[in-house]
């Protein structure tokens, strides 16, 4: 934060010049002691004459002494005062960085809750069971032009799916951009997901990746059973899989957190996965193909680890709803310096 750099900056400034007076308060005194010395020499040497001079003497010395003490203790007692500034300062900022990074994960965690209800509510309509039910061209073909009203109105996605028990895709909203039909999805654990959820209530959701199916793009899949008749506890047809347009909307919440220019001129804000592996990032270096070493205390949900370099202050998902998320950080990467 530009205020709090400040502040650090003016907190050295006034340690050095603190640090000057000090050491020039500490020259006169030892040219006071000395002065004061070579006085008591030459008391000494003028006998009984010089005894009033000695008694001066004696007690400039003895000012001068206490001068040096205080002198110490004041360099010492500024040397911890500035310590404890810093440590406060930097606690301040490392709290101020972890409340970003929950902010960020929980703007996503928002998000992704509102896909996995959009996956249970869709697999409900009448045009989708039926393409599965009947199986017909003309369903399939009623089923697109549902899934592709949708899609108009819903801009966060890149397409939809409509895949028979077998895993093959039958249906698709976006047919003419993604050449999606046809394709055997069997094997996608997101298709095994849907297929195994216990009711109409249930959803699978899983991390982004690239998809050959969507032109290399990186989706995130939410899925679920399509069922008979659309009843909750009706026997699966199939499974919808709703693929959420993951890099411009990841992209939007990493490079919105509110931070000065200052600070983004060595801060990175970024998402991973449980095992820290970088799936967005406000620069989009490192995506998919990045680990970052943070090391997380057992139990521990926010707080800060540094390396020699860098400072990454993070938060876990804490979930939102009925959506408990997948473990994924918001992290905020700050270079030292």
């Amino acid at each position: 934060m530009a205020d709090e750099d400040g502040i650090i900056a003016l907190t050295r400034q006034i340690d050095y010049v603190a640090k000057n007076k000090i050491y020039d308060i500490e020259q006169i005194n030892r040219e006071t002691t000395f002065l004061a010395i070579n006085a008591l020499i030459e008391a000494a040497r003028a006998g009984d004459a010089g005894r009033g001079f000695a008694v001066v003497a004696a007690q400039v010395k003895e000012v001068s002494s206490k001068i040096g003490s205080l002198t110490r203790e004041l360099q010492t007692e500024l040397a911890s005062l500035g310590q404890r500034m810093a440590a406060q300062l930097e606690n301040q900022e490392n709290r101020r960085l972890t409340d970003l990074a929950l902010n960020m994960i929980d703007v996503i965690d928002r998000n992704l809750y509102e896909r996995s209800c959009d996956v249970r509510w869709w697999a409900t309509d009448s045009a989708i069971v039926e393409c599965l039910a009947d199986g017909s061209d003309h369903a399939c073909a009623h089923a697109t032009e549902r899934l592709s009203v949708i899609l108009d109105s819903y801009t966060v996605y890149l397409d939809l799916w409509v895949l028979d028990v077998q895993g093959r895709v039958i249906a698709n909203g976006r047919p003419g951009k993604f050449n999606a039909q046809g394709r055997d999805m069997s094997q996608e654990s997101w298709f095994t997901a849907g297929m195994s959820t216990r009711s109409g209530a249930d959803y699978g959701a899983f991390e982004p990746q690239r998809y050959d199916a969507l032109n290399g793009a990186s989706a995130a899949v939410y899925s679920t059973a399509i069922r008979e008749g659309g009843a909750e506890n009706g026997r699966p047809l199939g499974v919808l899989a709703v693929l959420f347009d993951w890099t411009p909307q990841s992209r939007t919440v990493t490079q919105s957190v509110r931070l000065s220019e200052t600070d983004w001129a060595r801060t990175r804000c970024l998402l991973v996965d449980s095992k820290f592996k970088v799936i967005a990032s406000s620069d989009d270096e490192g995506v998919f193909e990045r680990r970052i070493p943070l090391c997380v205390p057992p139990g521990e949900t926010t707080g800060t680890f540094a390396t020699d370099d860098v400072i990454y202050a993070y938060a876990r998902t804490p979930g939102y709803e009925t959506y408990q998320g997948l473990g994924w950080y918001g992290v905020i990467e700050r270079r030292r310096g």
